[in-house]
């Protein structure tokens, strides 16, 4: 396979990913870019049935009114990231935050649960100072999703579904972004889409994990990607392990399926093997305290038991009465139920679970990057959450700047030209993706489950130097059996081991970049916990870590916070601070 034998296409604006991120930026380039842009969307998958936002369960965190104002929301978000936030972004976020949720409801068409007067419901979250999370019973994504789904539909975009990008091809210079090399999985051939700006909101997927939420097509490819183009990335070591992951056994993919947060939120109590409440132990807020923390006491908990049956804690709900739960969370009462549990009545057995990723590409409060043309949006993006993310503000991250990265698009392709791209790169990315298929076939799931162990035990909830230096060895093994690992290339439509094979390779440079991360970062914030260097540091000290390709190897270096908007010990935002918007109740 040649380069020549790469299909050309030209687009405006190219959108990778239709999720929350993606389909809000298509629908607000479509209402700021000029008449007649041409506006393209592509997916891994099927527009509005694949993703991390469809996924949601829990909500989405805004400030309404009734004592919360988004002043406070935004300092719930800097101190449950332990001061790492970007704060400019996630000022922005908090504020709005309030605009998008009007506009999903109003103009997108989104129906929420409301409380007897009309107004919107909003649960309790854990590490939040108010109820402050919107949502649609336990499945608040689907309802997102599927309204903007029609939405984007109707509004004629290009669509290129079942499409998978493989690489960014910049300019010669390398300034600029040119167009993105893709895989037609239908067919099996190659396309370059030409744009003028491209958004990548690609979503993250820790699936590099043994127990993890996400579906196992996400693999990390945007992250993946960015890295080879030179792009910097931060805080990577910042891997969110939702603490109640359902622990159906090895036999199901059902393992690691969320039970969302607001069953602790609730009142649901967390349950040692011993019939023991533990998580008070941990901390005064008990169930209700941070993921981070309830994960790391969920994992400690574990740690005691050597009975390899008894792997799990349990989480119960009943002492809320069987009609609450099943009212209240239906969806979860469901899925127990699909793997032989009965949350409403009886123990559901749970596990820490891979996530969500912290981490990701620099960018500005727009949206862009430092190339030219490139835009990221969704967990895609670095900056917004720092070390920890608050439950109900993940959906809200994706569709805020998901319309901030269409608006910003739609303006920027004004005077833009389409741009020639570096044809050297082109073929490198051509080459490295059809590499599996010169080789001898062989089986790549072997390899992916050997990586699930290896980070879950060296890489995961609790951390050492020791472990994350034997975890990055093993990484480095994987990655060299992997290009012993073909692929049969006798039908290359719907070629899921070769998909099978990409995925596992964005997932290793991933893993690598993670664990160099967690390395350079000697103290604990947040998702990070080192056993051998356990305390937090100085928060007005607070530095990230930013990891960047130099030759053929990745190095991690650090950067200081700025505290643009609020420092360490103040308990209110100084009167400078951005004008907020009015919460309307």
């Amino acid at each position: 396979m040649r380069v020549s034998d790469i299909e050309r296409h030209d687009t405006d604006i190219l959108i990778l990913g239709t999720g929350g991120a993606g389909l809000f930026a298509a629908l607000h380039a479509g209402q700021t870019a000029p008449e007649g842009t041409k506006i393209t969307i592509a997916v891994k998958g099927l527009i509005g049935k694949c993703g991390c936002t469809r996924m949601v369960q829990g909500g989405y965190n805004v400030a309404l009114g009734g004592g919360d104002t988004v002043e406070r929301h935004f300092m719930d978000t800097i101190n449950g990231g332990k001061w790492l936030p970007d704060q400019d972004m996630a000022w922005r976020l908090c504020e709005q935050a309030v605009v998008r949720i009007r506009e999903l409801e109003n103009e997108v068409g989104c129906f929420f649960d409301r409380n007897p007067d009309g107004s919107l419901h909003q649960k309790a979250f854990a590490g939040q100072t108010a109820d402050r999370t919107v949502h649609k019973g336990d499945l608040t994504g689907i309802e997102i999703i599927n309204r903007l789904m029609e939405k984007v539909l109707a509004s004629g975009v290009e669509k290129l579904q079942e499409h998978r990008a493989v690489g960014l091809i910049p300019t010669k210079d390398g300034s600029a972004l040119a167009g993105v090399l893709m895989i037609d999985m239908r067919t099996g051939k190659f396309r370059l889409v030409r744009a003028k700006t491209v958004l990548m909101g690609t979503g993250g997927g820790p699936t590099m994990y043994k127990y993890h939420t996400p579906s196992g097509d996400k693999t990390m490819d945007g992250l993946a990607m960015a890295l080879r183009a030179g792009l910097k990335l931060r805080d990577m070591e910042m891997v969110q392990f939702h603490p109640t992951g359902l622990l159906a056994g090895d036999h199901t993919r059902m393992t690691g399926t969320v039970l969302e947060e607001g069953l602790r939120g609730a009142g649901g109590q967390l349950i040692s093997h011993a019939g023991q409440r533990f998580m008070f132990d941990f901390d005064p807020k008990g169930e209700r305290a941070t993921r981070d923390v309830v994960s790391r006491g969920i994992y400690a908990e574990m740690r005691k038991n050597n009975n390899p049956d008894q792997e799990g804690v349990f989480i119960s709900m009943s002492h809320l009465g069987p009609d609450f739960v099943r009212q209240k969370f239906k969806g979860m009462v469901n899925r127990c139920a699909d793997s032989g549990f009965d949350l409403a009545t009886g123990k559901v057995e749970v596990v820490p679970t891979a996530h969500y990723f912290m981490g990701g590409v620099v960018v500005d409060v727009d949206t862009r990057t430092a190339m030219e043309g490139l835009y990221v949006a969704g967990e895609d993006a670095g900056g917004a959450h720092g070390s920890n993310r608050l439950g109900g503000n993940g959906v809200a991250n994706s569709t805020v700047y998901g319309g901030i990265a269409g608006d910003t698009m739609g303006r920027d392709v004004v005077g833009m030209t389409l741009r020639d791209p570096d044809e050297t790169v082109l073929a490198a990315e051509l080459e490295r993706a059809i590499y599996p298929l010169t080789q001898k076939p062989d089986l790549v799931l072997p390899l992916r489950k050997q990586l699930q162990d290896l980070m879950w035990e060296e890489v995961g909830v609790m951390r050492t130097g020791a472990g994350m230096k034997r975890g990055l060895a093993g990484i480095a093994q994987v990655s060299v059996a992997l290009m012993d690992v073909g692929v049969d290339n006798s039908n290359l439509a719907f070629n899921l081991t070769w998909h099978d094979w990409l995925n596992l390779r964005s997932l290793c440079d991933i893993s690598e970049v993670i664990t160099k991360a967690g390395i350079a970062r000697e103290n604990s914030r947040g998702a990070h916990f080192r056993e051998d260097f356990p305390d937090a540091g100085a928060m007005e000290d607070s530095d990230f870590t930013v990891a960047q390709m130099s030759g053929e190897n990745v190095q991690v270096t650090r950067e200081p916070v700025q505290f643009t908007i609020v420092r360490p010990g103040e308990t209110v935002l100084p009167e400078d601070a951005p004008e907020t918007l009015v919460a309307v109740p």
